[in-house]
């Protein structure tokens, strides 16, 4: 049986790992180290899973290693930014969607007394 779609449902999409890769910090050691991709997903199955970090599936790395990097990412602000980044792009994109909306309403009322000019003015809100 290949239970490969459990763990893949765990792991970043391709959007979202596009998105947390340049608020990564960069690695200024000089050996090679595991794929932050591949950490990073191994962090996320362990938290959407409530696993043990020692239960962490041997295809994400060592468990010392991803709870060595999640504690240095937790250490040095990484998923704060993470998280800020994330608010200021909601945040962007609910102040766009407002502004068509506001667009939208304007439009609707000027179309409105266009169709009907002995209509009763619009509602005052309080």
């Amino acid at each position: 049986m290949d239970y490969g779609w459990v763990i893949r449902r765990h792991e970043l999409s391709d959007s979202e790992w596009e998105f947390v890769r340049p608020l990564l910090p960069r690695s200024e050691r000089g050996q090679k180290r595991l794929d932050d991709r591949t950490v990073l997903n191994g962090i996320v199955w362990k938290f959407r899973t409530g696993t043990a970090w020692r239960n962490v599936p041997e295809l994400y790395g060592s468990w010392a290693t991803l709870h060595t990097r999640f504690r240095r990412w937790a250490r040095d602000g990484t998923f704060e930014r993470m998280l800020r980044e994330a608010q200021t792009r909601v945040m962007r994109d609910v102040t766009a969607k407002n502004l068509h909306l506001e667009e939208l309403g304007q439009f609707l009322k000027a179309r409105r007394s266009e169709l009907s000019p002995t209509a009763s003015p619009p509602l005052k809100r309080r």
